[in-house]
């Protein structure tokens, strides 16, 4: 994994015109981080030190993956979150879906999240959880670069995070729902500035009384962007 910077508007310039993409007017201005960063890096954090501290008892055994590196990228979950993302304008509802898909890739036997992988997996399930909720998205040596990870990485990354989930990307709301409050009730100690919002059929289902995620719980996010057979009959 590449070195990174900590903030600085020239960085995003730079990976759009490495890319031959025009800055968008927006990108100018200093971005406005959604609280769904900070519960989601502040769960990563908890679950990796977990492990971490499993292993080093030896009361777990890790099986190596795709996903881990030589060593841990000196970016912490949270700035690493918050540069995803910056750069890419994802909605922030994708986090909550990036979370979803990385638990489910952990469910293979001896496969757990730590400090070597944590970073390629939030980055690889944000990039899927983007094209296929979000209307627009990047190619992925855009988001190589917005990962500090080469071009051939981040294909192999995705692909081999897609065949793990067996294309399962569609999540229910009841699922979605669930996990915006699995990551207030891990991280309650933060207060929250909106009720989460979850629309269904029977309209918005109020799932806290004082806090929120973000406003993207909507159930555009029962739409698919993987165009594979693979996703027919999907949670």
């Amino acid at each position: 994994m590449g070195k990174f910077t900590s903030d600085g508007s020239n960085e995003h310039t730079e990976i759009y015109l490495s890319l031959g993409l025009t800055v968008p007017q927006s990108k100018k201005k200093d971005a406005e981080y959604p609280k769904v960063l900070l519960l989601l890096a502040t769960y990563l954090d908890r679950v990796v030190q977990k492990n971490e501290d499993l292993l080093d008892s030896n009361e777990i055994k890790n099986s190596s993956t795709i996903f881990h590196g030589q060593r841990a990228p000196d970016l912490s979950i949270k700035l690493y979150a918050e540069r995803i993302f910056k750069y890419s304008e994802c909605s922030p509802s994708c986090f909550v879906l990036a979370l979803i898909y990385m638990e489910r890739y952990l469910q293979q036997p001896h496969v757990y999240m730590t400090s070597l992988s944590v970073h390629r997996l939030l980055i690889t399930s944000v990039v899927v959880a983007a094209k296929f909720t979000d209307d627009a998205f990047f190619n992925n040596a855009f988001y190589a670069r917005v990962g500090g990870i080469s071009t051939v990485e981040m294909n192999r990354l995705e692909l081999d995070l897609l065949f793990n989930l067996d294309f399962r990307l569609k999540v229910d709301l009841d699922t979605f729902g669930s996990y915006c409050l699995q990551l207030e009730k891990e991280t309650r100690v933060f207060a929250l500035e909106r009720p989460i919002q979850v629309h269904g059929v029977d309209g918005a289902k109020d799932l806290s009384r004082n806090s929120s995620i973000d406003e993207c719980c909507k159930s555009e996010l029962m739409r698919g962007r993987y165009n594979s057979q693979a996703l027919q009959g999907c949670i």
